[in-house]
């Protein structure tokens, strides 16, 4: 029987750019930090908010699900975004789908519950530094400004012209967290660096 084990490590999308991105990062003199953080567990979950399995699946992963539109839950590695009523992506340190799913799964029991582990969809890219809200500026449409997508926020949206998830981190110096489909991020770092260009 042939053996099927993979032989090289994986590959993330942006492999190719991280040079590029640490180069813009020191060029800006701390103005701009680009880099990609690769292969993050993401998970995508779908339950009745207001059912028994919301609350047990909270208690499950010590990190109740966010019910406000757009806003962000975290606790230790473990991020949970809400995307819709019924719908949270959780966001955690890579290789733990499997278990993440588990406990999500066993938490709910015999409630409805959908756990799709969408980790190789997307790839992170990590804009941080004073000039990443001006930056991200040039090229989404929504308000950035701290007062309306201010810490602990996120939302669907585009950042030029490519469908992102959008996260503002819990500190101001932790910058913003773009989630881009893995076909899309080629473009959205060439982007991103030609955008970095006037902080250099």
């Amino acid at each position: 029987m042939a053996d099927t084990a993979p032989t090289s490590r994986p590959r993330s999308p942006l492999s190719g750019a991280a040079d590029r991105l640490a180069a813009a990062t020191r060029t800006s003199g701390g103005r701009i930090r680009l880099a990609e953080l690769p292969f993050l567990t993401q998970l995508d979950v779908r339950l009745d908010a207001k059912g028994a399995a919301a609350d047990a699946v909270g208690l499950a992963l010590g990190l109740p699900l966010p019910l406000e539109p757009n806003t962000v839950a975290r606790a230790g590695e473990l991020t949970a975004l809400w995307l819709g009523p019924d719908e949270w992506l959780l966001v955690g340190p890579p290789g733990g789908g499997r278990e993440l799913e588990s406990r999500i799964r066993e938490a709910a029991g015999e409630e409805p519950v959908s756990v799709t582990d969408v980790s190789a969809q997307r790839t992170t890219v990590l804009v941080a530094g004073t000039g990443a809200r001006e930056l991200l500026a040039h090229g989404c449409p929504l308000d950035l400004h701290p007062r309306a997508f201010g810490a602990g926020r996120c939302a669907q949206t585009t950042l030029a012209r490519t469908q992102v998830v959008l996260v503002a981190r819990e500190e101001p110096s932790a910058g913003f967290w773009v989630l881009v489909r893995s076909s899309f991020a080629g473009y959205l770092a060439d982007w991103l660096l030609d955008a970095a260009t006037e902080y250099v």
